[in-house]
């Protein structure tokens, strides 16, 4: 009987840039994840950080286009930014299990301002409106003087 490897776990230095760019937004809990870390608001995870590995299902889908073992960061979009964050391929790919999920992998060559604007999108794509109503700066039809 074979058995798997030990799971890895992300780097500490990976997981710190994270929890700077996710823990300043509104009603962010942050929490060890089945395997990796990840952020939630209210209950509805925004950022999650891994290692795919050969062995475990969650590294399949990185295999890929990528050697094993990989970091990922999964966050969320929609609309044209999903659709082009999916037409760009690695270090972007699909995450199967949610239509809005997408998986990017971190190395050397991550652009970690790219990585807080997703982290930033993420978040507002999961938080709940009101939530959002609150955080959003006023829209330009705030800039109209009222008749």
């Amino acid at each position: 009987m074979s058995r798997r490897p030990a799971r890895l776990e992300p780097d500490p230095a990976i997981v710190e840039r994270l929890r700077a760019l996710c823990g300043p937004l509104p009603d962010v809990v942050e929490e060890e994840a089945w395997t990796g870390v990840r952020w939630s608001v209210r209950r509805r995870t925004f950022a999650h950080v891994m290692v795919a590995q050969e062995g475990y299902v969650a590294g399949r889908h990185v295999a890929g286009f990528r050697a094993l073992p990989a970091t990922v960061l999964t966050v969320h979009a929609e609309g044209a930014d999903l659709m082009t964050l999916q037409a760009v391929g690695p270090p972007f790919h699909d995450q199967p299990w949610s239509p809005t999920a997408i998986g990017m992998v971190l190395d050397d060559d991550t652009d970690w301002d790219e990585v807080a604007d997703l982290v930033a999108e993420s978040w507002r794509v999961r938080a709940p409106i009101s939530l959002r109503r609150r955080t959003d700066p006023p829209g330009p039809e705030a800039a109209r003087p009222a008749r």
